[in-house]
């Protein structure tokens, strides 16, 4: 494999690149925990809000010229109303504060550092832009015991705590999707992960 490249696009300037991420997305997320069926018109409609934020960022992990990851983050106040319900809830305002998106990333590319690289450049994003306290995401919660989880599956809560990151489990929201087996789509639970902008050096 040729070295991989890291490059950060503002989100209206993603162009004909959002179909690599949609497909991506589609192709990473079938597996667990998320189990999404993928579903292309429900890609444009949830990418829209990136595409159409100024602040927002898509960072790409290329090989050559082949997407082969990409990792989304954009200014919470420019999320829909249910991402932001829980930090109103808490007296956090949403316009302090940046969300992360998904990390999608081939199989093949794993274990080689472009997990902390998404993080490092929507955090280097987010401090730039200079108005965040907060940077955030959600993670999907699933039971220990579901027997769809692989035995050999590893959960990125470590990396998430070594990165500084500290789950919420009084922030929490319900997403919906169509999962692999369903007939039609249905909300999941996901629980909210903060870390302070001023610890990020």
């Amino acid at each position: 494999m040729s070295e991989v490249r890291i490059e950060t696009v503002p989100g209206p300037a993603i162009g004909e690149r959002i179909a690599d991420v949609a497909r991506l997305r589609i192709a990473v997320f079938r597996d667990w925990p998320y189990l999404y069926d993928g579903d292309e018109t429900y890609e444009a409609h949830y990418l829209r809000t990136y595409t159409r934020a100024a602040d927002s960022a898509f960072v790409l992990a290329c090989d050559g010229e082949r997407v082969i990851g990409a990792s989304t983050g954009i200014p919470l106040d420019a999320e829909a109303p249910e991402f932001q319900a829980p930090f109103v809830a808490r007296g956090i305002d949403p316009s302090r504060v940046f969300y992360c998106g998904e990390s999608v990333l081939l199989p093949a590319y794993r274990g080689r550092g472009i997990g902390h690289a998404f993080f490092d450049a929507r955090e280097a994003h987010a401090r730039a832009l200079g108005r965040f306290d907060w940077i955030a995401f959600a993670a999907v919660d699933r039971d220990d015991a579901d027997p769809r989880r692989p035995p050999d599956h590893r959960g990125n809560e470590a990396f998430w705590t070594k990165r500084g990151y500290a789950r919420r489990p009084d922030m929490a929201m319900r997403m919906a999707w169509k999962e692999i087996g369903e007939h039609a789509a249905s909300e999941k639970p996901l629980t909210f992960w903060l870390r302070s902008l001023e610890d990020i050096g």
